[in-house]
């Protein structure tokens, strides 16, 4: 991967230096973990201001779970509320099983939601991106895809 690859495909707001993994030696004895465990505590790879996600991105995933999980489960709380209604007030009787199938779907969307919310958001500072977020989406699962895949041959 050529370096302008690399560029491209580190997300906006991650350091570009590389995390370096403390060595491991095996030829110590048990009693010095504790110490080793100490000096990796004091080589930190990044301060905590370079991991953080920016205000500016982290306001804008936590608008859209909101709208995307919120309007689902507020469907799902609505529709118990309405079938107890018409079941009570009116002589529609409504099968308990389309309830809770319908219940189950709304808040499953909920759920979902929550991951779109954050997936739809564009990770970069200055983009505000789509209102719907298909192509924000998109590019942030394929970072993902591409993290998970590194990961894993990593530790293979």
């Amino acid at each position: 991967m050529s370096a302008e690859e690399s560029e491209r495909s580190r997300l906006p707001f991650e350091p570009n230096k590389k995390r370096q993994k403390p060595a491991k030696n095996q030829s110590k004895p048990a009693a010095q973990p504790k110490e080793s465990a100490k000096q990796a505590d004091r080589k930190a790879p990044y301060t905590k201001q370079e991991m953080a996600i920016p205000q500016v991105v982290s306001q804008r995933m936590i608008r859209r779970v909101a709208g995307f999980c919120g309007v689902p489960t507020a469907l799902g709380i609505s529709a118990l509320v309405v079938s107890y209604l018409l079941a009570i007030y009116s002589d529609i009787k409504l099968p308990p099983i389309a309830v809770l199938l319908v219940n189950m779907g709304l808040f499953g969307l909920g759920v979902l939601g929550i991951t779109y919310g954050v997936l739809s958001a564009s990770w970069d500072e200055e983009k505000v991106g789509s209102l719907l977020g298909f192509s924000e989406f998109n590019t942030n699962w394929g970072r993902m895809a591409q993290a998970w895949r590194e990961t894993r041959q990593k530790n293979s």
